[in-house]
């Protein structure tokens, strides 16, 4: 099993058909001369093209991809999965059956996207779903009906752990820091595959060998903690090779926790290094100065890892960077690129202002990318492109001459074969730098070779751009894919602001932000920002603001007669420097007067099922469980939310449970107690009861 770095890119080329694709759905038709890999080309960075249709991945590997010398495209998952009525990106990660007709296009379809993409000389890596099959019956996106979940047409009962294996009353997770609960009971009630037994590796084995068969080159396997490395190596072994005659590539999502732990898997294959991904948010949050040190910071070993700086998961919860943190976020993937370390991934996704919101669909069917109306494709920016070409061309070279002019500059080369500067500051920066290569005038590739650099002596006297880079290999670069584009997703000179704001309200009555900014309104009511309901009682909404601008704000209430109702506290005021910034308000607590409680409550749930909190307090719905506070689960089973609250107050609070069809389940015993000071940063630390 091929688990150290992949190889290289495809070349363009055509040899022998695979001999006939084992299509556990039935049988598709195959292309007539599938591309082989030639693995003496370069090129390793992988586009996560995530939750892209098979029609826009093809395209962006043949436009965009090859010319610019990306190595492999990672997709989503290709099985048919759960299709409800809202149509969240997480039904992709609900198996329904192993039929390759999915949300993202036909089966014929994605075989056509892999040629495509061979073409093109890139490798495809698809998103491999084993761990587990769905646990919300329906109906899934081939017509594949399930009414119990433990029965699919690919499994029954009988392949699921149940309670001979797991420990728990109700077979799910309750207890992370326990290997058994974590490896043989179901993650947030998703049916979990008895990966030991030899007919479901076999069963798996033969899902994955039907996408090798089609030209598939690798797998990034899913939930992988929650599978024994023993049974994935097992299942490894049961794989065919490539049409390339190589055996497959595999990197594995090893989420942190406290068990089991990544080096448990190097065996099995690469493992995404979250560690990386949170080492680059604090540098670049904090002093980019500190990167010096990242290799002993703790990351995973390079020959056993792919970094990345954001992923579906971190970007919605908050652990990683995201696009909302404008060129901080882009800087970060500049940094990836130049760094010698182990595989990088270059994240291109959509826009979202909430955490479960679906891809732009059709009926639930994803829609094409067309970089523009909520995608966002970073490996498209030219200055992404750029570095792309940068890290091809420095290859191996080792980093040297490492230069830290501030908390916010720094410089290092790659032993003569390039040198990268950035400049994290919010204003341009000059300074000499060593650079180590020869003498001579080069282009800048950050910019798509516009502006030059001249080495004299070995050293250059570079103006690094605020949040920006300057890097150079050669004399003659030129861009050729990707010029001018910033990669959708609004201007340079923006971040994202969130607004979180508390406010009960009655059917048919809206709650809106406006405030002192044109982005806001300009204090015109015509002009507001309406906010999103979906997480009622918090009204939520996401504002491209100005970098470096200090604002006003409040929000307002609109009823369907058009009746505008302000808030009654003062003018809030924030300030957006060059990150992305959550704004969480309550409705009439004035600033002055509000702090914080983060709730932090450990309850295990059914799938469908989420924890609220309500209380004594106007801002905590006032014991009315309609208007009770959403948890967020991404830490689950950890629910948790900040919730603003008066200063100096004592109130009583309580958890509730509400399941899909709105019944509320109370915890038992009295109620809960807290009392805010005069300070912020509260939390509580408590476990349904």
């Amino acid at each position: 099993m091929s688990r150290h770095h992949p190889p290289g890119v495809l070349r363009r080329t055509a040899t022998a058909a695979a001999a006939g694709a084992l299509a556990l759905a039935g049988a598709i038709a195959l292309p007539a001369t599938p591309a082989q890999a030639d693995t003496t080309a370069k090129g390793d960075v992988i586009a996560n093209l995530w939750e892209w249709n098979w029609d826009s991945v093809a395209a962006e590997c043949t436009n965009v991809l090859g010319p610019a010398g990306y190595g492999a495209v990672q997709v989503a998952p290709p099985a048919e999965s759960l299709k409800q009525t809202n149509y969240y990106w997480w039904d992709v990660y609900q198996p329904y059956s192993y039929n390759l007709n999915s949300r993202f296009g036909s089966a014929a379809e994605f075989a056509s996207m892999v040629t495509a993409c061979h073409q093109a000389g890139v490798k495809v890596y698809t998103d491999a779903v084993i761990n587990h099959t769905a646990a919300q019956t329906g109906t899934g996106y081939n017509g594949t009906t399930v009414t119990s979940k433990y029965v699919t047409p690919d499994w029954d009962r009988a392949d699921y752990h149940d309670s001979t294996s797991c420990p728990t009353s109700d077979l799910t997770i309750q207890d992370y820091s326990n290997l058994t609960q974590v490896q043989n009971c179901e993650l947030l009630g998703l049916p979990d595959l008895k990966t030991g037994s030899d007919t479901v590796r076999a069963g798996i084995a033969n899902f994955l060998n039907s996408q090798l068969a089609l030209g598939v080159d690798g797998f990034r396997v899913d939930a992988a903690k929650h599978i024994p490395e023993a049974d994935l190596a097992a299942i490894e072994a049961k794989l065919t090779n490539t049409t390339s005659g190589s055996a497959p590539y595999v990197f594995q999502e090893i989420y942190p926790g406290s068990t089991p732990q990544p080096a448990d898997y190097y065996a099995s294959g690469d493992v995404l290094d979250f560690t990386y991904a949170s080492k680059l948010k604090s540098a670049f949050q904090g002093n980019v100065s500190d990167l010096e040190s990242l290799s002993s910071s703790g990351i995973l070993p390079a020959a056993d890892s792919v970094s990345f700086v954001t992923n579906h998961d971190t970007e919605r919860n908050g652990l990683h960077m995201s696009y909302k943190d404008g060129d901080t976020y882009k800087l970060a993937n500049l940094f990836q690129l130049a760094y010698k370390w182990s595989t990088p991934t270059v994240y291109a996704s959509w826009e979202w202002t909430r955490s479960d919101q679906a891809p732009p669909n059709s009926s639930g069917f994803v829609t094409g990318t067309d970089c523009a109306n909520g995608w966002y494709c970073l490996d498209r920016d030219t200055a992404v492109v750029g570095m792309v070409a940068w890290h091809n061309a420095v290859d191996t070279a080792a980093v040297s001459d490492w230069q830290t002019k501030s908390s916010s500059v720094i410089g290092f080369g790659r032993s003569g074969a390039g040198f990268f500067a950035l400049n994290n500051g919010s204003s341009s920066a000059t300074y000499t730098f060593a650079t180590g290569m020869a003498d001579g005038t080069y282009s800048n590739v950050v910019d798509g070779g516009a502006t030059k650099v001249t080495v004299s002596g070995g050293s250059a006297s570079i103006t690094v751009p605020a949040k920006g880079a300057v890097a150079f290999y050669n004399a003659s670069y030129t861009c050729t894919v990707g010029c001018d584009d910033t990669g959708g997703g609004g201007s340079a000179s923006t971040v994202s602001a969130t607004f979180d704001e508390y406010a009960s309200t009655t059917s048919g009555t809206n709650v809106y932000v406006v405030g002192s900014i044109p982005a806001l309104g300009g204090w015109d009511t015509s002009k507001a920002v309406q906010l999103s309901s979906a997480g009622y009682p918090v009204w939520s909404g996401e504002v491209s603001v100005p970098i470096n601008t200090s604002f006003t704000y409040k929000y307002i209430k609109k009823d369907s007669s058009g009746n505008v109702t302000w808030e009654s506290n003062a003018n809030r005021s924030a300030t957006a420097a060059t990150s992305a910034i959550t704004l969480d308000n309550s409705w009439n607590v004035a600033d002055a007067d509000a702090t914080d409680v983060t709730f932090n409550e450990t309850a295990t749930t059914d799938w469908g099922t989420n924890v609220y909190v309500v209380g004594s307090l106007p801002s905590l719905g006032s014991w009315n469980t309609s208007d009770a506070i959403p948890l967020s689960s991404a830490s689950y089973p950890t629910w948790s939310k900040l919730v603003i609250v008066p200063r100096s107050t004592s109130f009583a609070y309580k958890y509730v449970k509400k399941d899909g069809s709105g019944n509320v389940t109370w915890e038992s015993g009295t109620n809960r107690s807290y009392t805010t000071g005069s300070s912020s940063g509260y939390t509580t630390s408590d476990t349904w009861k």
